[in-house]
């Protein structure tokens, strides 16, 4: 038999809707509430943010939510994406186990990020905006977003994390390609920018700071809205698309997965793929175990307090239940950008308080050694955020061969690193660090968790 073994499905086999797990939790999530008030939010509160379509999505309890045909006919160019069955892999790990891998690198930007850039411009384009103003971290979000730009004749405004965009200048490069303009956060256009300046003037910035500018460009513009990557409901049911591909490919391999890995920074990758095999055991389905993979360095699941939190240092965002580590803290600047965000998405933080996932979390060194290790047996090199799922579906093959179990392992690999590669030279070069929060900075940032009532 072949070693390489792909799973492909037909244009026609694209799922036509989105799924919603807010079916199927078996018990409520808590309300978001007013910065303000500390009351629960409508509608009308994060209208000046989002359309009122994204809005409703936001707030919807439906199972399953159409796909606008407009947008799949976009998604068509690169969707459905495949599955491979990694048997190289499975070879170079000696184990019984079963690895396979959906790859979601072969979009225009290079990852998942497309799966709600597309939908979130289409919806801001309908409802009349031109502009919208976002944060990035490593740069895969802002570039998805920059390309759907282009695609709706919108006008794009990125703030990059600054650490991120001094280490990653090939995304400001493809950002500004596809026409949008990337901007170094904290940064002296905005008011949270230019405060974060004043008191440390050589910060390295986080995803927090840079949503406190985004947010605050967008409140204050009627032409502006603003986008979001990751954490958000609407945001992690756009990435069910992942999911429901894979349930298709996984029938076709005549499989199942008895694991499920994802690597969680704000949570979008990891629900993307998890969800709909969640929502499936929730109804009754095979019991299939979740893992979180986080970066050791801002583990959210793994150490932070499951409370209210603000998502932005700048406190402008609604208050939301999730995993934290406190709206201040500001990670140290490992590779993995995308992962360095302060919270979890409440939908991920909800499912591991009630015990349905898992979580991990590892440094970067032992990431970047799976990942060339996957790279040498699968010949794709993943990007250092994707290295985490590949590190946690590695090890669960390491467990079945300890245990001689034949499981089947399903993860996301959610985009390549080719824009990365300073990271993997850093790493070659024996100069990519084991780098850790401190624990002093991160008791000060639990302390400073506002006070919340409904609590």
């Amino acid at each position: 038999m072949s070693d390489t073994v792909k799973y492909l499905l037909d244009e026609k086999d694209m799922p036509t809707h989105w799924y919603n797990i807010m079916a199927d939790l078996p018990e409520p999530m808590a309300p978001p509430l007013h910065p303000g008030t500390g009351q629960p939010i409508g509608p009308d509160d994060l209208a000046p943010l989002f359309p009122m379509e994204l809005i409703k999505q936001e707030m919807s309890t439906e199972r399953e939510i159409e796909i606008p045909e407009e947008v799949r006919d976009i998604f068509r160019q690169w969707r459905p994406t495949p599955l491979y069955r990694a048997r190289r892999l499975e070879k170079a790990l000696d184990t019984p186990a079963k690895i396979y891998y959906k790859y979601e690198g072969v979009s225009p930007a290079g990852s998942h990020k497309p799966n709600t850039a597309i939908p979130q411009a289409y919806y801001n384009k309908a409802e009349g905006i031109t502009k919208l103003a976002t944060e990035t971290g490593a740069g895969q979000w802002g570039s998805s977003l920059a390309f759907a730009g282009a695609l709706f004749g919108m006008e794009i405004d990125v703030y990059m994390v600054k650490v991120s965009f001094g280490q990653k200048p090939y995304r400001k490069a493809l950002m500004e390609s596809y026409g949008a303009r990337c901007v170094a956060s904290p940064s002296n256009e905005t008011n949270a920018g230019r405060a974060i300046l004043a008191d440390h003037p050589d910060s390295n910035g986080s995803l927090g700071i840079a949503i406190s500018e985004a947010v605050e460009i967008a409140a204050t513009r009627d032409d502006t809205k603003y986008a979001l990557g990751s954490v958000l409901n609407h945001v992690l049911m756009h990435q069910t698309i992942v999911g429901q591909e894979c349930m298709k490919q996984m029938d076709m391999a005549g499989d199942y997965p008895d694991v499920i890995v994802g690597c969680t920074g704000g949570g979008s990758n990891f629900g993307g793929i998890a969800f709909p095999y969640l929502g499936e055991k929730l109804r009754g389905g095979k019991d299939t175990k979740f893992i979180a993979v986080e970066p050791a360095a801002c583990p959210t699941l793994t150490r932070g307090q499951f409370a209210y939190d603000f998502g932005d240092t700048g406190h402008l965002t609604p208050l939301v239940k999730m995993h934290t580590l406190g709206s201040t803290f500001i990670p140290p600047g490992f590779h993995s950008g995308g992962l360095r965000y302060h919270g979890m998405a409440p939908q991920v933080s909800h499912v591991q308080d009630l015990g349905l996932i898992e979580s991990k979390a590892y440094h970067q060194t032992t990431c970047f050694e799976a990942g060339v290790k996957f790279a040498r047996a699968e010949g794709i090199l993943p990007a250092p955020e994707a290295n985490h799922a590949v590190r946690g579906a590695i090890d669960e093959a390491l467990r079945c061969k300890e245990e001689g179990k034949s499981e089947t392992i399903l993860f996301n690999l959610c985009g390549h690193g080719h824009f990365d590669m300073q990271a993997y030279m850093d790493y070659f070069g024996g100069n990519l660090q084991d780098l850790d929060y401190d624990e002093g900075e991160l008791a000060m940032a639990l302390a400073g968790l506002p006070s919340v009532a409904a609590e």
